[in-house]
């Protein structure tokens, strides 16, 4: 196990690295800068801010500072705000994204695991028509539709729910159930094929026939079994929650990351875009690593040797 580990971290810097590497190459390779406005920027003054931020040096220079700044958790300044630093605006929106990425998940979680049973334990009945079609709606349907629909209604209409800010509780009602459609109706559509297939199994029939409870059966025997492919894809569901959604965010005014993300890109503010992308892949490196390790508790026929 601990040579599992420790190999799945070598695994990840690598990866990791690999991920700066060409965020790093694509940023220098679009077309102008950090400082390129629709005003004529005097040749003097471009050339003190690019000594300023030693955007003047060698790329191979400014990459390989970049990376000692990485080592340090140091992500660098922010090009278009004086004073800022890419870390301070993960500080500043990390908590709100996490936030609504935590209430999101446990939504998500006691929405489509149900869900998903209901429909395989009464396949081809009513309540798995009615579920799958639900489900499907929120595939089909993107966040940034849901968003002003749910807006309208409940804002609007029957003026229940603040149209944007999370200063309230009710602030995050419309946010989550917006963010979290796609993935209920993801983990329910996966929940229902998983537990189907393993309720066919040999060791289910053979269980029943020892006059073992309905109950107990899918419970103790089969839900365990059908929470695997479920689990698999939980780890990026969570990174993706925890980081927030730039779309949801910005319809609803929520001051988290994908904010300043949607601002430093419109403003090419460099440090900004790659500190972002850096800090997502690494969340989503770790909580797919994490995935891997909760497998052995859920089956103890899964070994890392």
């Amino acid at each position: 196990m601990t040579k599992y580990i420790l190999k799945r971290i070598g695994m990840m810097l690598i990866t990791l690295f690999m991920i700066v590497l060409l965020t790093f190459i694509l940023m220098h390779s679009v077309p102008g800068g950090p400082f390129t406005t629709e005003k004529q920027v005097a040749p003097a003054v471009l050339k003190a801010l690019e000594a300023k931020y030693h955007l003047d040096d060698p790329l191979w220079k400014q990459f390989v500072d970049y990376v000692k700044g990485l080592l340090t958790f140091e992500l660098g300044p922010s090009f278009k705000f004086t004073g800022k630093t890419v870390n301070d605006f993960i500080e500043n929106g990390f908590p709100f994204s996490a936030t609504l990425g935590l209430i999101t998940l446990v939504f998500v979680l006691l929405t489509a695991l149900p869900m998903g049973i209901v429909a395989a334990l009464r396949n081809g009945k009513w309540q798995d028509m009615v579920t799958m079609a639900l489900a499907t709606l929120g595939v089909t349907i993107p966040s940034f539709i849901i968003a002003p629909t749910l807006i309208y209604f409940f804002s609007y209409v029957l003026a229940w729910c603040p149209t944007y800010g999370v200063d309230k509780w009710q602030g995050y009602i419309l946010p989550v159930i917006a963010l979290g459609g796609y993935s209920i109706s993801f983990l329910a559509r996966l929940m229902r094929s998983s537990l189907l297939e393993v309720m066919g199994q040999d060791y289910i029939r053979t269980a029943r026939a020892k006059g073992i409870s309905e109950v107990r059966v899918v419970l103790k025997h089969a839900l365990r079994n059908a929470l695997i492919p479920v689990i698999t894809v939980l780890g990026p569901t969570i990174a993706n929650l925890l980081t927030g959604s730039f779309v949801i965010e910005k319809i609803f005014a929520i001051p988290g990351m994908g904010s300043y993300f949607v601002n430093s890109v419109t403003q090419r503010d460099y440090t900004t875009i790659m500190g972002m992308t850096v800090f997502y892949a690494a969340f989503l490196i770790v909580m797919v690593f994490v995935v891997d390790i909760f497998y052995c508790l859920i089956d103890p026929r899964i070994k890392y040797d």
